[in-house]
């Protein structure tokens, strides 16, 4: 019996939930793309006084902007520390559920794409539900035909946790800081 905590700032929302052997008990989010910090605190809190005390943490880790993903993954990890249970983390766009029948779709291949700022999109490609491609990050106009204004699901980020255990943050940009040695 497993109760998890599942927890993703991959795109511009924060979303939390509570899974208990595959039913979901607790899901929010909340929209924003600077208010992680804040929301992140106030959703688990609600979280906890709704549900079960969870045994382990699934985090979503990516790809996603810098300090959004840093939030999640932060307070995750520190979560499961401090109650010595585990942490696993998966790629967030993997844990987009995409169904045929509401999506339009004609077939089983689909591609997902979230915001990445700068004018660009992270994406990955699927087949029958499984990952062929990516993840990546470009400009929409170099990405073929892809689903948008789509987000990562509680209950998927929980069923892909017995498959995957992604220890870095995807990051796909590369930093706006640079060291003043390496600027011209």
């Amino acid at each position: 019996m497993t109760i998890s905590l599942a927890i993703d700032t991959a795109t511009s929302r924060t979303i939390v939930g509570i899974v208990n052997n595959g039913k979901v008990e607790f899901e929010q989010f909340h929209e924003g793309a600077t208010d992680h910090g804040k929301a992140i605190s106030e959703l688990v809190a609600k979280a906890l006084k709704a549900t079960a005390i969870p045994d382990q943490v699934v985090i979503g880790m990516g790809p996603g902007p810098f300090t959004g993903l840093r939030v999640g993954i932060t307070f995750a990890q520190s979560f499961a520390l401090a109650r010595s249970i585990p942490w696993v983390g998966v790629c967030s766009l993997d844990a987009i559920r995409i169904d045929s029948t509401t999506n339009n779709l004609k077939a089983d291949e689909y591609t997902v794409a979230t915001d990445a700022r700068r004018k660009q999109m992270y994406w990955a490609s699927y087949k029958a539900g499984v990952r062929i491609k990516g993840p990546d990050v470009d400009k929409p106009e170099e990405i073929d035909e892809f689903i948008t204004n789509v987000f990562p699901d509680v209950r998927k980020l929980v069923e892909l946790s017995s498959m995957q255990n992604v220890r870095e943050p995807i990051y796909l940009h590369s930093p706006d800081a640079i060291p003043t040695a390496e600027r011209t």
